[in-house]
């Protein structure tokens, strides 16, 4: 299953209990790892009332939201900081299928939030250090009173199709033989809608109509929200843009490319769509 929206019974918010009565879950960070428990029925979030149970120090931390009715923390460590017993270090796509879809969601989630407050500690326009504005998920600064809020950066994906077929490309950036949707960032200024005409247009050049909106997908990598669409072929022949596409062709169901992407993104839901329908109505 893809995560595709926020986690079922989660309620997001920035303003932490005052006390706890029971152990919160904690999304703890080691740089680009994040703590899991390992036990027989495989990872686990840590559940404790603080990181200094286990022996952590946190520099930073951060209130998510309560999932369930378990609070949920973000913490971020130093990277020297020594492993606890019966937990390691695990790399986010590495939690995909250990984790459960919401925890894996939310997993996430914090790791954009730690991300965000360790990298606006200093006010970017003065110099002067920031803090936590309370009430809201901001850093302040103090001294010209700007304010930063945690960025999203929204990409657009695009299955185009033409009849029983649908392009697919390859970045030199792919593993080996892997084919996928063609996807680009949004610039200021634009809507979707450019976004996705733009970036066909740039990477394949061809022509696209009918757009429709399929779904969306937070990618914490670090700060991205993929938002994916089917359109149609309107005109043009595929000439890859030699800086960006390696390859790029027409696929069916029963041509398809080496490898997909995996199903941990939503590009893969996107291609697995086409094809259900494509082979239904084949």
């Amino acid at each position: 299953m893809m995560i595709l929206s926020a986690p079922e019974h989660f309620f997001a918010s920035c303003v932490a209990p005052e006390r706890l009565e029971q152990p919160a879950l904690w999304f703890i960070y080691r740089g680009s790892r994040m703590l899991v428990a390992r036990n027989h029925d495989g990872a686990q979030v840590p559940s404790t009332y603080s990181p200094l149970d286990l022996g952590l120090a946190p520099m930073r931390e951060q209130y998510l939201g309560n999932l369930a009715g378990r609070h949920c923390f973000a913490a971020e460590v130093d990277d020297l900081t020594a492993t606890p017993d019966g937990t390691d270090w695990s790399g986010l796509r590495g939690l995909y299928g250990a984790l459960d879809d919401t925890l894996f969601a939310l997993a996430g989630r914090g790791f954009q939030i730690m991300d965000w407050d360790r990298s606006h500690q200093f006010c970017g326009r003065c110099g002067a250090a920031t803090a936590l504005k309370p009430g809201e998920r901001s850093r302040a600064c103090p001294s010209c009173k700007q304010v930063y809020y945690p960025r999203i950066a929204p990409a657009v994906m695009a299955l185009v199709r033409r009849g029983p077929e649908f392009l697919l490309a390859r970045s030199p950036r792919f593993p080996p033989g892997m084919y996928s949707a063609l996807a680009g960032f949004t610039e200021p200024g634009e809507t979707l809608e450019q976004t996705l005409i733009r970036e066909v247009r740039e990477e394949v050049s061809i022509e696209i109509k009918n757009i429709r909106y399929f779904a969306s997908q937070p990618w914490p990598f670090p700060n991205s929200l993929m938002i994916a669409f089917h359109v149609d072929y309107a005109s043009g022949e595929i000439t890859p843009d030699e800086d960006e596409i390696e390859a790029a062709d027409w696929f069916t169901p029963d041509r398809l490319p080496p490898a997909l992407p995996s199903t941990i993104s939503i590009s893969r839901r996107l291609i697995d769509s086409a094809l259900d329908e494509l082979k239904e109505s084949g």
